[in-house]
């Protein structure tokens, strides 16, 4: 079903199963309301939990084997008013690794991606709200630089998939295994490459950013909207900004984007309200350019969409940044920052993606909020001047 999340919610009446495909949840409703306390009973021994015990929540997990996937499933109970309602995380540990390319990366993008976690000390953050692809693009980047000559240490919350070579640990709050006791730790194991899951609060950033001015190639993770705010995240957390300014190198912002499906999409003229919102999200008019919409049809279960793509917004560091950060004047380095040559903010990306067929400006906004969010930004390559193929 490709779902990466099943939600089971007992209702006064029926059973409400839905699942999360593409990003977006599909609700089924079963009038066998009855059955509901032994669907979850089952699940949660399963998980190796208390199934006596439904007035406080529980988390646990378990693997199971579908069609030849070995398929990890992270699963939290929550009592409600009308039984417990559960929610199974699927991460398939027998599926292929994805490479950058095939997150949506290309082209400069990537080539200044890659060349920034290829370096041999210093720090890469990607930024993004829960359920953006964070992970999955740093266990991309990782996959690369995963050689026999370089030790690699991983401090995560929770391990979601395991890699070859390389030393993964999994934090445990109850038992004081912190983001910071463990990544203090893991600098005294000789690593070149450190994978901290999160940076959560001060005390882990401080060890970070150290760490990547000391030698070492720090990758991370900030839950913020974009790429700017993720740095002035580091300085309100209490990081010093010379630090940044000397551990920085990039920061990746994502969102997930659903692909229009190609059995059934459909090419049309954007009316004025459409093209008006173009011209503010780039500045420049497309009139003439024909984009696709969703239709529906068997092949996508009748939702226009199948499969997801990630959408990004990159910001390498320079000398003018680093200047700012060193005065810690979060307000100038977000000024400069947008008039930056070395920054490509999301409107530009998930535009390209709309004109050549692969999403939908309707999608373009569920996601990225450029509506409300974006300005027009101050540096922007056309992308009709590189259309270079078919729109299909």
């Amino acid at each position: 079903i490709g779902a990466s999340d099943i939600h089971i919610e007992p209702d006064e009446t029926v059973l409400r199963i839905r699942q999360r495909v593409d990003g977006v949840l599909q609700e089924h409703v079963m009038n066998e309301r009855r059955i509901a306390t032994a669907v979850v009973s089952r699940l949660k021994l399963m998980a190796g939990l208390n199934i006596s015990e439904r007035r406080i929540p529980q988390d646990g997990r378990f693997n199971i084997r579908v069609r030849d996937h070995s398929i990890d499933v992270r699963l939290s109970t929550m009592p409600i008013q009308d039984g417990e309602s559960v929610v199974m995380r699927l991460l398939d540990q027998s599926g292929n690794r994805l490479d950058l390319e095939q997150l949506g990366m290309e082209g400069s993008l990537l080539e200044n991606f890659r060349n920034q976690v290829r370096r041999p000390y210093g720090m890469v953050l990607v930024t993004g709200p829960t359920g953006s692809g964070k992970t999955t693009t740093l266990y991309a980047a990782l996959s690369e630089i995963n050689k026999s000559s370089k030790k690699i240490i991983t401090v995560e919350d929770p391990v979601e998939y395991r890699l070859p070579r390389i030393n993964q640990v999994q934090v445990n709050a109850q038992i004081d295994l912190t983001f910071a006791r463990v990544l203090r730790t893991a600098l005294r194991q000789d690593p070149d490459i450190v994978l901290v899951g999160e940076m959560r609060d001060q005390e882990t950033a401080q060890i970070g950013l150290r760490a990547a001015i000391t030698g070492h190639m720090v990758l991370s993770t900030l839950h913020t909207n974009n790429a700017i705010a993720s740095v002035n995240r580091l300085l309100d957390m209490g990081a010093e900004g010379y630090m940044v300014a000397s551990a920085l190198r990039a920061v990746l912002a994502q969102r997930l984007i659903r692909k229009l499906c190609d059995s059934c999409k459909a090419s049309y003229s954007p009316v004025a309200a459409e093209q008006t919102l173009i011209r503010n999200l780039i500045g420049q008019d497309m009139k003439g350019v024909p984009f696709y919409q969703a239709r529906g049809c068997p092949h996508c279960n009748n939702t226009g969409y199948r499969g997801r793509v990630g959408v990004f917004e990159f910001l390498e560091m320079d000398e003018e940044l680093a200047d700012s950060l060193m005065r810690n004047d979060g307000i100038d380095f977000a000024k400069k920052a947008r008039a930056s040559k070395n920054f490509r903010p999301f409107a530009l990306h998930a535009i390209d993606h709309a004109w050549q067929g692969i999403t939908s400006l309707e999608e373009v906004l569920r996601v990225t909020g450029a509506a409300e969010e974006h300005e027009a930004p101050a540096q922007m390559a056309s992308p009709v001047a590189s259309q270079n193929s078919s729109h299909g």
